[in-house]
């Protein structure tokens, strides 16, 4: 049983949410009976160490570390300085400088080596597969891996790569998408799950749209050995978001999300806003350079309280998400 292996007293995952998880968040999470995960994607080798750490000093329950496996991007001069262009009426309105130099650093390596080095037994992996020599070495040192994917082809290519389990990203789901195969598919969960149950002989984690008990009960049913949860869980009071995005959450209504490019370079979902509409047709430049040069517009608009510019990554049931409570409190509410 999948449970079982990733020793949670439920069969719930905390989605990983880069740049929305923090020590405390994960480790309520995981004291609630969730498997807790740190989400990190966006830091390097010593501050994914650091993070760790962090987690470890205030549990010892097992949790999962979750990477973007990295791709170098390809720097065209012309399309950076086009995103830049596109970018220049918000830098302005806030009244900031334009980022000048992006420079994309190499921290998958240093990331996997934390993951090791801290005896971290459940890796998670978005954005494609790692190479077999870092699947070997994990496998070397006993850690679980899982994969993600949002088609029957990649679910395929996870499980051929030799990974242990696989999360299912239905359209629905809010952040990034998972997708390393083109085209980009946005395929209901409970259509994912029918494609893929049957198909593949490794343990299916069913994610995208996942908010009431009845969502997890009809999940768990449709062939998935556990669930991954994101959204429900972003208006926790242990959730160290801005009242900003919770409230955006709480307020949101059916219909309000959008999958963007704007923020990242990737296809994300995330509430609609003005900088989503205005960037529809814009210039992007490729990840992970577009998150480079939008990073100063996003922190400076949650100092300034402006809702407008803020990537607010949320799952289209986000207008589902009613209970603010503690993680414990939400839990509560799904069992």
């Amino acid at each position: 049983m999948l449970q079982t292996i990733l020793d949670s007293q439920h069969p719930i995952i905390q989605a990983p949410m880069a740049g929305v998880t923090s020590p405390k968040f994960v480790v309520a999470c995981t004291e609630a009976g969730l498997l807790g995960s740190i989400g990190a994607g966006y830091l390097d080798g010593e501050q994914t160490k650091q993070f760790i750490q962090e987690v470890k000093k205030l549990t010892t329950k097992p949790f999962a570390v979750n990477l973007f496996v990295q791709e170098e991007p390809q720097i065209d001069i012309e399309v950076l300085q086009k995103a830049r262009m596109a970018l220049q009426p918000f830098y302005d309105e806030l009244g900031l400088s334009p980022v000048q130099s992006v420079v994309s650093k190499e921290v998958f390596a240093g990331q996997v080596q934390a993951v090791i080095e801290e005896k971290v037994k459940i890796c998670s992996f978005t954005f494609g597969i790692p190479s077999a020599e870092v699947l070997k070495q994990l496998k070397e040192h006993g850690v679980y891996t899982i994969g993600t994917a949002t088609t029957l082809e990649e679910a395929q290519l996870v499980e051929q790569a030799g990974m242990d389990a696989v999360v299912l990203q239905g359209g629905e789901a809010g952040g990034h998408r998972g997708s390393f195969t083109a085209p980009l598919q946005l395929i209901p969960l409970y259509d994912l799950l029918q494609q893929v149950a049957g198909k593949i002989a490794i343990p299916i984690i069913a994610a995208g749209g996942l908010v009431t008990k009845k969502d997890i009960q009809k999940a768990l049913e449709s062939g998935a050995q556990a669930v991954q949860v994101g959204t429900a869980l972003l208006v926790a009071e242990e959730c160290e978001i801005s009242p900003l995005y919770k409230n955006a959450v709480l307020a949101s209504k059916e219909q309000e999300t959008t999958i963007t490019l704007a923020f990242t370079g990737k296809p994300a979902r995330g509430i609609a806003n003005d900088f989503t509409k205005r960037m529809k047709d814009a210039t992007v430049a490729p990840y992970p350079l577009q998150n480079y040069l939008t990073t100063t517009i996003r922190k400076e608009s949650a100092k300034q309280g402006n809702a407008e510019y803020l990537s607010m990554w949320m799952g289209e049931n986000s207008h589902l998400v009613q209970h603010a409570g503690t993680v414990q409190s939400i839990v509560d509410k799904w069992l």
